[in-house]
């Protein structure tokens, strides 16, 4: 299977770039897995469109503010010419680091820029007088990405808060503000869930309101924990789908939560996933758990999901998926293709498309049943 047989056509025009003022304002797209039926609605319809004793499974994860700006000590760079009057300068110039998954207390997996200029061994410094936080490079991954080892520090967070940049995607082209804070964040991210470094996007169309309706409704409701980092937005380099290999993410399964899957599944009710990481959690943590009968069951406690979920893929607990449109040849969209069938998907984004539907992180959504 090739990765190019996930390509469309976007129009740049059609990339949000702001956040709708109204969380629940967005449109969505509704999507019949079986029979490519579509229909235009908006997403204050959701909660009608859920059944009584649906079971809706959250990603409770939080964002933090995991781009940094920094300076590097240049002790390890490469020689310049002297007779460059900007030599000094580049040595010691700006970095910009994207702290990506936490290894233990004092050692991340990152993203830096620019990554060619930074060996084994640079020192990293942040904050604006003083070495706030310093870091030195102990290691590099397969696509450019650094181990940095932090010097200890009384309360690694608060300064990260204080000194971090929210993380806004790429294609969002412009720098982060402080209303992105909140906005780039679902209304239900625990505090105590801190460590995405990208908002699970499907979540950020709710409300508190909107979820009161569907409590109302009968709709139980359950949360999970995934830690958004590369393995959900990392590009594919292959070109065969079957050769890409995913990151590994960190997650976190309640025992109560665990209980309410299980028990739904028992009950044949619907689990309806809103976003991709909560169905690669689910789907992940099925798969290492079997109950005496064979059935596979969703046990509680952490690990780290790797799974690729791609067309082909058997899915074991999902029943229904809340989603937004993702990026061309993305391994999202090949997750979304699984769920529904290629055709039908590659369908819908073209009909999305001409409907001039918002993409990706602050854009519109589907609903696939």
């Amino acid at each position: 299977m090739l990765v190019s047989d996930f390509d469309f056509h976007l129009p740049e025009e059609l990339i949000a770039q702001e956040a709708l003022p109204d969380r629940s304002a967005s449109r969505m797209l509704h999507v019949s897995r079986t029979g490519g039926i579509l229909a235009d609605r908006a997403f204050s319809d959701f909660p009608s469109l859920l059944r009584p004793n649906d079971l809706l499974v959250l990603n409770n994860s939080r964002v933090f503010p995991a781009r940094l700006y920094g300076r590097r000590s240049g002790q390890h760079a490469q020689p310049v010419s002297d007779r460059n009057p900007a030599a000094h300068d580049f040595l010691r110039g700006q970095i910009e680091v994207l702290l990506t998954r936490q290894k233990n207390s004092w050692e991340w997996e990152a993203l830096v820029r620019p990554g060619r200029k930074i060996g084994v061994g640079e020192k990293l410094f942040f904050g604006e007088h003083a070495a706030t936080l310093e870091a030195e490079v102990i290691g590099r991954g397969e696509y450019g990405e650094r181990t940095l080892r932090f010097k200890a520090v009384p309360d690694f967070f608060a300064i990260v808060e204080r000194l971090g940049h929210v993380p806004l995607p790429p294609y969002i082209a412009r720098e982060d503000r402080p209303e992105d804070r909140e906005r780039y964040q679902t209304v239900y991210a625990r505090p105590d869930a801190r460590g995405s470094i990208a908002a699970p996007t499907a979540g950020l169309h709710f409300t508190p309101e909107l979820l009161t309706r569907i409590c109302e409704r009968g709709v139980e409701i359950a949360e999970i924990t995934l830690h958004v980092g590369l393995g959900t937005f990392q590009p594919v380099h292959a070109e065969k789908v079957e050769e890409h290999k995913l990151h590994r993410e960190w997650y976190s399964i309640a025992e109560d939560a665990a209980a309410r899957i299980n028990r739904a599944r028992e009950e044949k009710r619907r689990v309806v996933a809103v976003g991709t990481t909560t169905v690669r959690t689910l789907e992940y943590a099925a798969r290492q758990s079997t109950s005496a009968t064979g059935a596979a069951r969703i046990a509680s406690g952490t690990g780290e999901a790797d799974i690729f979920i791609y067309p082909g893929f058997a899915f074991q607990v999902v029943s229904a998926l809340l989603t937004n449109f993702h990026l061309p040849k993305s391994t999202l969209l090949m997750l979304v293709a699984a769920f529904a069938g290629r055709e039908n998907i590659l369908k819908a984004y073209e009909h999305a498309v001409a409907e001039r539907y918002r993409f990706f992180s602050y854009g519109d959504c589907m609903f696939v049943e």
